[in-house]
């Protein structure tokens, strides 16, 4: 039996789900069963859990999943299965949820600009020790609310608290630049270091290299800043938190192994004496989500080469917007008939009114795609369904777990239907968009 959920947009990380059947459907049954006219979201627990476990296996240190990136409960429980046991979260929604869920749970309270009151609610009613920042006032505020100043002042222990400086770093060879909100920069760092010492039973430095980053190397120049930081404070340090930005595979990008980059952190933190010692962390996100979800729209119309569909940038597609991730595809026909071998380039509206909900793709599916067709978007488990607004009213989308396997792999062309390589670019900068009121 097809058991699935609507949901609304808004507030996602407050839904509450029931438990799914013992045997999953696949995505077709899903489809058969329901003729769904909203956007369907497919998780896919099996492979979900085997991206965390072998993450978590093979790290050497701790893995802290970035919440952000899917809180949606199930995909959240499926990684405590997988043996994810410390959460970064950035928002007091974040850590209330997860201890709702998982009490025993490790947070880390990891924004480096927080509200007052999250700060306080994290520390006195959730539980959580550890907390980052860039500047000084983050710190006074920290300690502040934590009443951490007070005991060391008193001439105490300090209390259990963990303060992480987050370094400014480089965000070269990231799909997105996350170097200009947040980082402190060398100096500032370590004059930070060096005053939160005193307060800190765990003191360390963190950083992020950018979303999606493909280069290892770029971990290893972070970690070279960060080592020449620690010396510059004087101090010693407890943890090194790499951050996130392990990336996952899409159409055109088959990034390397995760074993190069944790090589490339393990080799770089074995060359600065500054770090060794030091407790490991990282707060992965789409590495470890981004293969498990897919999402099945609707074809609403078709003009020429241009697919109106009911979901959109405004939706789950925001990274098939101006980011351009390419996404595979794969149609299954409303008909039941069998689709035209011969593949086309397709550019995609979403369903509001706005000319920007644009996704340029080129999105290859059969040349004889039509209205009422539907199409599965994969590759959708990180910030698919986290980004979704309720814009013009279109915030309705059913989620259910499938027992299909992992959509897209990178290098199986098997799985789903997509443009080569070599036709890919040329296709690609032919399509632009085409606006339409």
């Amino acid at each position: 039996m097809v058991q699935g959920r609507f949901r609304a947009a808004v507030s996602p990380v407050r839904r509450r789900f029931d438990a799914p059947p013992s045997v999953l459907p696949t995505v077709n049954e899903v489809i058969a069963a329901s003729s769904p006219g909203d956007p369907v979201h497919c998780i896919r627990p099996q492979t979900i859990t085997e991206a965390a476990a072998a993450f978590v296996a093979s790290f050497p240190g701790d893995v802290l999943y970035a919440v952000k990136c899917n809180p949606d409960p199930r995909v959240l429980r499926v990684l405590w299965g997988a043996g994810v046991r410390h959460f970064d979260c950035a928002s007091a929604a974040e850590v209330a949820l997860v201890r709702r869920m998982f009490p025993a749970a490790d947070i880390h309270f990891m924004h480096p600009v927080k509200a007052r009151a999250a700060i306080r609610e994290a520390w006195a009613d959730q539980g959580v020790h550890d907390f980052s920042f860039d500047s000084q006032d983050e710190l006074a505020k920290i300690l502040a609310e934590t009443g951490a100043g007070r005991a060391s002042g008193s001439g105490g222990a300090p209390a259990d608290l963990g303060l992480l400086v987050r370094l400014a770093v480089a965000n070269d060879g990231a799909l997105h630049d996350l170097s200009g909100k947040f980082g402190a920069a060398p100096a500032e760092a370590a004059a930070l270091l060096a005053a939160a010492r005193p307060y800190a039973r765990r003191l360390g430095v963190c950083f992020h290299v950018g979303s999606q980053c493909l280069d290892p190397a770029a971990w290893a120049k972070a970690l070279a800043a960060a080592a020449q930081v620690v010396a510059q404070a004087g101090v010693a340090i407890e943890v090194i938190d790499v951050g996130g930005g392990f990336p996952a595979a899409y159409v055109d990008t088959t990034p390397p192994p995760l074993a190069a980059f944790f090589a490339a952190i393990t080799g770089e933190i074995a060359r600065q004496p500054h770090l060794q010692g030091a407790r490991l962390w990282a707060e992965p996100g789409r590495a470890l989500v981004a293969d498990g979800v897919s999402v099945v729209v609707q074809v609403l119309h078709r003009r020429g080469e241009v697919l109106y569909i009911n979901d959109g940038v405004y939706g789950s597609l925001s990274d098939a917007g101006r980011p351009g991730l390419l996404f595979p595809t794969r149609l299954i026909a409303h008909d039941h008939r069998l689709p035209s071998p011969a593949e086309q380039a397709f550019q995609l509206y979403g369903p509001t009114c706005d000319s920007l909900d644009f996704m340029p793709g080129p999105f290859a599916l059969p040349a004889d795609v039509r209205e009422g067709d539907w199409i599965e978007i994969g590759q959708l488990g990180a910030y698919g369904a986290a980004l979704r607004t309720a814009f013009n009213g279109f915030d309705r989308a059913q989620l259910v777990e499938v027992r299909d396997d992992a959509f897209f792999a990178a290098g199986s062309d098997d799985q789903c239907t997509r443009m080569t390589t070599p036709a890919l670019q040329p296709a690609r900068a032919a399509l632009q968009p085409q606006p339409h009121k």
